[in-house]
């Protein structure tokens, strides 16, 4: 056959999902769902920050502001904190110590990463029904949390950085140091022998936790860095489904300016209970975020969740743009996080940080809403969400 024909005949092969080889079937058909985040959490995984250059001329506040972090959300749950060495274990310990943070609710594991974003390199948690909740989150190593798994998707640094391969092994041992089972999915790609596990970040994806997923077309689709773009939107539905108990995906366009993720949707847009979803709003007219959120909320208004629901879409205010060395930056309010006990959110010395913590608190009237300064933690491209990837609880 002509060597021109083959190469049409490898074209035209479409991708294929292959069953997990580490478990009898995919976690949905093992009755297995992605919960939403403000659902009970066992524990919230951080990483000790480490990466000087991602907050160029700041990082010595970057510390800080994980332990900020790790004070709120150990006053409901537990806080498992990656730390590069020994060395760092002793720097975290005593930063965390001097700034109010209960040590006894923190556990320490030592491991090498090369940046700090547990939300796109931990890997993302599915849950079995359970019938009762445990009195108490145990620390890591006590035993295996019954009633969960862990789906580990390849970490690519965002297919942008290359130094990513030591937070790809980090995530990967989680559910070794967790005990609980470990699914790692994978497709037979066209032109490539062997199959390739598929890249996804938490960061890409939010949930309903009753069936229903947010993420953007950019990121997982036709972006310059989607992440498998050859297997196109059914294929990709159908690994979100099985995987993480997707029934619905809601496709939105791209992603907000100056996220270096090509797309990721918990910058602009996130469930805050089933059928409601906060979506941040640009009014300046000449803001390039306006159009794509704009188009956002459109998209929004249009769609049926996984129960059949139209969606309440509240806004969210922008905050001014913040520019750093002429780069404009990420920030938003959106990028907050729903803990056990407290929701943080990011803010920026702006006029609109009032009015956001006011919006979120009347959305999560169960749990203190907190503001976090974010504006030089900012500078790293995330903010809390990127930072903090939830354990939710398991069955006793």
């Amino acid at each position: 056959m002509p060597q021109t024909n083959k190469r049409a005949r490898a074209r035209s092969t479409p991708a294929r999902v292959l069953p997990d080889p580490a478990a009898a079937g995919t976690p949905q058909s093992l009755g297995y769902r992605m919960p939403a985040e403000w659902e009970p959490h066992a524990a919230t995984w951080l990483c000790f920050p480490h990466e000087a250059s991602d907050w160029p001329g700041k990082f010595e506040l970057v510390p800080w502001v994980f332990a900020e972090i790790a004070k709120k959300l150990s006053e409901g749950e537990r806080v498992r904190l990656i730390v590069r060495d020994a060395a760092m274990r002793k720097q975290a310990r005593s930063q965390f110590q001097r700034s109010g943070v209960d040590l006894d609710a923190v556990d320490f594991i030592v491991c090498p990463t090369d940046r700090s974003w547990t939300r796109d390199f931990v890997p993302s948690f599915v849950v079995r029904e359970r019938a009762r909740l445990p009195k108490r989150a145990r620390p890591l190593g006590e035993r295996g949390a019954d009633g969960i798994a862990a789906v580990k998707w390849r970490f690519n640094g965002w297919a942008r950085y290359p130094n990513h391969k030591r937070d790809e092994a980090a995530g990967s041992q989680v559910e070794g140091w967790l005990g609980v089972p470990g699914f790692m999915p994978s497709a037979q790609m066209p032109r490539k022998k062997k199959p390739a596990r598929l890249v996804l970040e938490g960061g890409a994806i939010d949930v309903d936790g009753e069936g229903t997923l947010l993420a953007t077309e950019e990121c997982l689709l036709d972006g310059k860095t989607a992440r498998n773009p050859e297997l196109g939107r059914a294929l990709t539905e159908q690994i979100l489904r099985d995987y993480l108990g997707a029934e619905k995906v809601i496709w939105l366009g791209r992603g907000i300016v100056g996220d270096d993720t090509g797309g990721h949707i918990d910058d602009f847009a996130r469930f805050v209970a089933p059928g409601r979803v906060a979506l941040s709003q640009e009014k300046n007219a000449r803001d390039p975020n306006y159009r794509i959120l704009a188009e956002a909320r459109e998209r929004l208004e249009g769609a049926r969740d996984a129960k059949g629901r139209g969606l309440d879409v509240i806004p969210l205010p922008m905050p001014e743009p913040v520019v750093f060395d002429r780069l404009r930056l990420p920030a938003s309010y959106a990028n907050f996080y729903v803990g056990t006990s407290s929701v943080i959110v990011p803010t920026f010395d702006d006029a609109a940080d009032r009015h956001a913590l006011g919006i979120l608190a009347e959305l999560f009237p169960d749990r203190e809403v907190v503001g976090i300064h974010a504006r030089d933690f900012v500078l790293g491209l995330g903010t809390l969400h990127c930072a903090t990837q939830q354990e939710p609880l398991g069955k006793p």
